[in-house]
């Protein structure tokens, strides 16, 4: 069986192996990324780029854990915010629905990492007003 990915192309790697992650497990994104696929390596094997992550010694990983990235398209709507910290610092992330998806690919995304966000969120905090005061 062929592959889906290519040389040169962008993918994801799931994180299920990944020991350096800090946090709780189901928080976690499933996968992480982008990577560059630098080449294949035999039939099991690829070699990612993992600048992201310098922690990484070694950049062979199994073809079962990589996925192509496929861009989700438009935002349907914001569901739920939470608050998380990296770096010493906290950041706000949204989890967000997308048109013609599954809830399986809802994602948390940073705020200047969703497209359209600001209007994304000016409905979503429009929304979370109106239902404070209905329970009021």
């Amino acid at each position: 069986m062929e592959p889906d990915f290519k040389e040169g192309g962008q993918v994801l790697v799931s994180t299920l192996n990944f020991n350096n992650l800090k946090g709780p497990r189901k928080i976690r994104d499933s996968f992480v990324g982008t990577f560059t696929l630098i080449k294949l390596i035999g039939e099991n094997a690829v070699e990612t780029g993992e600048d992201k992550f310098p922690s990484i010694k070694n950049t062979t990983t199994p073809q079962e854990i990589v996925e192509v990235e496929e861009s989700p398209g438009p935002v349907k709507k914001i569901i739920k915010a939470r608050k998380i910290r990296l770096n010493g610092r906290d950041q706000r992330q949204y989890l967000v629905r997308f048109k013609n998806q599954t809830a399986d690919t809802d994602k948390c995304l940073a705020e200047d990492a969703i497209p359209d966000g600001n209007l994304q969120l000016r409905r979503f905090k429009a929304s979370r007003r109106t239902e404070q005061s209905h329970q009021l």
